[in-house]
This record gives structure tokens, sequence and C-alpha cells, in this order.
């Protein structure tokens, strides 16, 4: 395998069998097509690869992990530090009985709609955008359901180098949330759902498409919701429940659906969901969540939490 060597003027950062890039826009890496450069991108070659990298970077430089980028603003000065990207070698999926172990670069969807061909109900991911390695941080879930719910333990590589294995009871999920390790990179992860007809399986998932056509702006440039819904507020998917409370209704009466700053809008079809038109910067989007937000306390006296991750540099570089 190849060994690049990074130029002299990355001389902090370590050799790696992967590849190593020098300020590249982060734009192009994310959904909301928003974003600075990195100093950096690493793509590692593989799980040694990875943690050898992270065992000799100094300690004192950043590390940021990137997937699919569809739940991140990443501001216009873009991101000190090391951003890792997962490629290929990151995404396979092997299905052992109930059991689904998948690579932490493997596509939500996928995992869902492969499953399901193995008669394994793991249904609620299907609509969920994004990698598995972000959907095991952050807890991802739709209709009620939650990944703890289907999560059994997940190798991830320590800021220090450290290949470990985290057991469901130790990974401290929490709504939107969990409590890995700072600096901790997800690479595989094991979920385990029941079994059911494969064939109903798929009716359920193209069920659970066509609402998400109907009712949120998929296709457009957006990073899904922006805002967590308050505690006691998750959507259960079931027809005829209560929407008040939460946040895209506090925002919709706040007068907000359809608001624009820039080029950036609040949708019109869910306003619970920023859209880039072509024309947003990062400071536009982020300005105009902001301003819903607090346009929400105002009114209500509810602090809306970002559920949209926004990381990165303010201004121009």
């Amino acid at each position: 395998m190849e060994i690049r060597r990074a130029p002299e003027k990355l001389n902090a950062v370590p050799e790696t069998a992967g590849r190593l890039f020098r300020n590249r826009v982060l734009a192009d890496y994310t959904w909301l097509k928003v974003g600075g450069p990195a100093d950096w991108i690493f793509q590692p070659a593989s799980i040694e690869d990875l943690a050898q990298f992270m065992r000799h970077l100094p300690c004192d430089i950043s590390v940021y992990p990137l997937g699919a980028g569809s739940n991140v603003i990443i501001r216009d000065g873009g991101l000190r530090g090391v951003v890792v990207r997962l490629g290929r070698e990151f995404a396979g999926i092997e299905i052992d009985g109930r059991s689904v172990s998948v690579g932490a670069a493997a596509r939500v969807a996928r995992v869902a709609s492969e499953s399901a061909d193995a008669g394994i109900d793991l249904t609620f991911l299907r609509t969920i955008p994004g990698t598995v390695g972000g959907a095991v941080s952050m807890n991802a879930g739709c209709y009620g359901s939650y990944v703890e719910d289907i999560f059994r333990e997940a190798r991830i590589v320590t800021r220090d180098g450290r290949i470990e294995t985290v057991a469901a009871g130790e990974i401290g999920f929490a709504y939107r949330g969990s409590r890995l390790p700072d600096g901790a990179i997800v690479v595989e992860a094991v979920f385990e759902g029941r079994q059911a007809r494969s064939g109903r399986l798929r009716e359920l998932m193209a069920r659970q498409v066509e609402r998400r056509n109907a009712t949120q702006p998929y296709g457009e440039r957006t990073a899904g919701s922006i805002f967590r819904n308050p505690v006691g507020y998750s959507s259960t998917g079931e027809d005829g429940e209560s929407h008040e409370g939460k946040a895209w209704k506090l925002i919709d009466s706040a007068g907000m659906r359809g608001a624009a700053q820039g080029g950036a809008r609040i949708s019109e079809l869910h306003s619970n969901f920023l859209i880039n038109d072509g024309r947003a910067t990062a400071g536009d989007l982020e300005a105009l969540a902001e301003k819903a937000r607090k346009k929400v306390l105002q009114l209500t006296g509810v602090a809306l939490e970002y559920e949209v991750e926004r990381v990165g540099q303010h201004g121009s570089i």
C-alpha cells in the first residue's frame, strides 16, 4: 500500500496510507452546500490507519469527523484542524441472523433497505439522512424509535489512537446525543432488529418515504430539522398525533414560515427546515435560524435548541 507523505508545510501531520488534502472547501461535502475550507481533510485507508494517524497527530490539532454532511452548517471561515471522512472501506454491511454489522460510512437508508431484504426490521432508519457514524453519535431517530433501541455495540477510534469497543450500556444515549469520548470517531456499529416478512417491511418503508416527500422539502439544499422538538413533543408518526408544542409549530406560529435572509429561507412546506436557494452563505442560514429562535422565545418563552450542528469559524478566509 502506497504511503503518502504530507508536504513540508504539513509536517505536523503524520504519515498515512490514506489520502490527505490541504485547504479543501467543505461546501462540496455538505447538503447545504456552504462552508469554508478545512486545514486538512483525511480519508483513512483502514481502521488501523486511522488509529495510527490519531495516535501521532499532535494533541493541539483538533479533529472533526464528517459523514454525509446532512445535519451540519459549516461556517464560512471553515474548520481549523483535521476533518476525517471515512470512505468506501468503512461502508460494508454484514447480516447474520438478527444482527446487522455496519461500517460507519454506510448510508443509514441503505442499512434499512438491506436489512429489510433480509427480513430484519430497521425500517425507521429509512428516512433518516446521513451515515451510521453520525446516527450513532447523535442517537438519530424518527417515528418514536431511536438508534439506542437497536444498538448493541460500536467500535471507535479514540483521539489518542486506541481502538475500543463500546457496548450499549456504556455509550450514554440521550435525546439527539450520546456520551462518546471527546474526539472519538465511530468506525463500526452492530444493530439488532426483530424479524419480519420482507415484503411487509418494504411496504412500510415505501409509506414512510411517501410521507416524508409530502411533508418535508426533500431534494432541496437543506440539512434536516433546524431545532430539536422540546422535551415531550417528539414525533411518533401516528395518524392524528398533536403537533402543538413541536418546533415546526412554534416557528410557524411565530410567523417565520417562508421567511428569508440573503439566499437562505425557511421552508414553506415544513417550517423547521432551512433551505439554501443556491446563493446562501452559512452566515445567512445561521442568522435566519437565530432570528426564528429568538422570535419563538419572545412570543412563547420556549428556548429552542439546535438540532443541526454548527461548526467552524465565522466570516470568510
